[in-house]
């Protein structure tokens, strides 16, 4: 059973000129050194299963963008939030992460 996650972060700064796929690897990353229980993706190369759906424009700042992970069991939304954040660079952060609904 896996457990849905939305979480809404920003990028500024230098790390505006980090890539849509560079960004995945990014939280991917972030995700594992954070110790989370993270669910993996189906198929023959199995990843940290994280979606960010809107891709940025290389070179532009957002202060509200959303993704959505999912983790094999449930977790405080807040301790979550403060853990991501610590493994994260400056100029990337998360500001909310919640329960997603299904």
């Amino acid at each position: 059973m896996s457990v849905k996650y939305s979480a809404g972060f920003y990028k500024t700064g230098e790390l505006v000129y980090i890539s849509h796929l560079d960004l995945m690897k990014l939280f991917r990353r972030a995700i594992r050194r954070a110790g989370w229980p993270f669910s993996l993706t189906k198929g023959f190369t199995p990843r940290v299963r994280i979606s960010i759906p809107q891709a940025l424009k290389l070179g532009r700042e957002s202060e509200r963008e959303q993704m959505s992970f999912w983790l094999s069991e449930e977790r405080d939304p807040g301790e979550l939030e403060k853990s991501l954040n610590r493994q994260l660079p400056e100029g990337v952060g998360v500001f909310e992460i919640k329960k997603a609904q299904i």
